[in-house]
């Protein structure tokens, strides 16, 4: 996930991604604020405390939240955060399973959908963007897997889904 944030007066560009977790860990994100990144495995261990493990050196941070402003206070420092902009960018998945030259594409996660790219009886060749749907403030396209015609469209801009739903058939 990409974003800018204020951090006590000055915007930062913030990426964060997932790392694979150890074995018997639990998972941890690579955090980069500008130019500078570290590992981190966050837990809440209570409500506004949270348990911090930062390149391999633990640390207990208080999180409060002030007018759309996060307050978080670690190791006798305190860091005013507003979070700007999210940059969103759109991840291209080929969705769906193809089952006798068709395609039925449901939803691996919960969402709402941005946009419906195809209509019932639109014809369509692999690789076409079908629906893009909305998880975790990114935005993932899913692409036709086969080439057919619509058959079926379940779903409409602004509905929330859950994963399994069917969003659309091909045939």
């Amino acid at each position: 996930m990409k974003f800018e944030a204020e951090l006590d007066g000055q915007t930062v560009p913030v990426e964060v991604s997932d790392l694979a977790p150890a074995p018997g860990t639990a998972a941890r994100r690579r955090v980069r604020v500008g130019d500078t990144a570290w590992d981190v495995d966050a837990r809440e261990a209570s409500s506004g405390i949270w348990s911090l493990i930062i390149d391999g050196a633990s640390y207990l941070a208080d999180v409060s939240e002030e007018d759309g402003t996060f307050v978080v206070q670690v190791d006798g420092e305190t860091y005013r955060i507003r979070v700007e902009e999210e940059t969103r960018y759109i991840i291209r998945t080929r969705g769906g399973h193809a089952t006798s030259g068709g395609q039925v594409l449901k939803a691996p996660m919960p969402g709402r959908v941005v946009a419906v790219e195809v209509v019932v009886g639109q014809a369509v060749q692999p690789g076409q963007g079908l629906v893009i749907l909305e998880a975790m403030k990114m935005e993932n396209e899913f692409i036709a897997a086969v080439a057919g015609t619509v058959k079926e469209v379940r779903v409409a801009p602004g509905q929330t889904v859950n994963p399994g739903d069917v969003l659309l058939v091909i045939e």
